[in-house]
């Protein structure tokens, strides 16, 4: 898996050259304000919360005893708690509301990698948002099963590490998730689409590394975070998918595929 990892993450390189290439922007800019928009939302949400919060984890503490020392831990966890949760809202919003305009973007791609007519299912704009809004919502459900544990664990010292890093990657899977499945959308059904991304996690966890990286950069990554990971996934998940010969070519047969 760890090489997977790697290629899901060596994805990125060449990303900017290809959407250039293509003409692609134009079908960035609502996503990109989707983005934005939810960004600033979160934000505010999380700068407004976060006091609060930490006071109230530190009310667990009754003791007069190290009460200032607890105070102080409750405010930095309320602060990851919110920082972690907002992330996780952040990433399903903008995946779920960007499908009808990332999935064009990753047709055009797979066409231009593949250089030839092939076939796939035919949805229209309504279907791609409500199959975005499905697989974020899911997601979202066991992203925070199985987050708000390892945050609860976060209070535990030396542990908090191994939790920072769990955390991480499960949120790189699942946006990594979010984003090979604009073009798993064409290919396969609901349940389909989510055994292949298991089968593949290393690769999700890959892009969605890099993509939840780049929240972290000021202004410029919230504005490039879609475009890049949306390329970087397609360009892979359409090798995947070739790769397992389920990739429909008109005139061409699974042995041909397989070559």
């Amino acid at each position: 898996m760890i090489k997977n990892i790697f290629k899901g993450i060596k994805a990125y390189a060449g990303t900017l050259k290809l959407i250039s290439q293509l003409k692609l922007w134009k079908y960035f800019g609502v996503p990109i304000l989707i983005s934005f928009l939810t960004a600033v939302l979160i934000g505010f949400m999380a700068w407004g919360f976060s006091d609060n919060l930490g006071r109230l984890i530190a009310k667990l503490w009754v003791w007069e005893w190290g009460s200032e020392t607890f105070l102080s831990i409750s405010a930095f966890i309320g602060g990851l708690a919110i920082v972690v949760l907002g992330l996780i809202l952040y990433k399903h919003i903008i995946m779920a509301l960007s499908a009808p305009f990332m999935s064009p973007v990753s047709e055009k791609i797979e066409e231009h990698l593949l250089g030839e007519i092939h076939t796939h299912r035919d949805t229209t704009n309504v279907a791609q948002l409500w199959r975005g809004i499905r697989i974020n919502v899911r997601n979202l459900l066991l992203e925070l099963l199985f987050t708000i544990p390892l945050l609860i664990l976060s209070f535990i010292p030396i542990l908090n590490i191994v939790t920072s890093v769990l955390i991480f990657l499960i949120q790189s899977y699942y946006a990594g998730f979010g984003n090979m499945d604009y073009t798993l959308e064409r290919h396969f059904k609901y349940d389909e689409s989510t055994k292949f991304v298991r089968a593949n996690r290393g690769i999700a966890i890959g892009n969605g590394a890099v993509f939840m990286a780049m929240l972290f950069i000021p202004v410029i990554g919230i504005i490039l975070v879609l475009p890049l990971s949306v390329t970087a996934s397609t360009t892979e998940t359409v090798r995947l998918i070739k790769e397992s010969g389920r990739l429909k070519i008109e005139g061409s047969t699974p042995e041909t595929l397989k070559a």
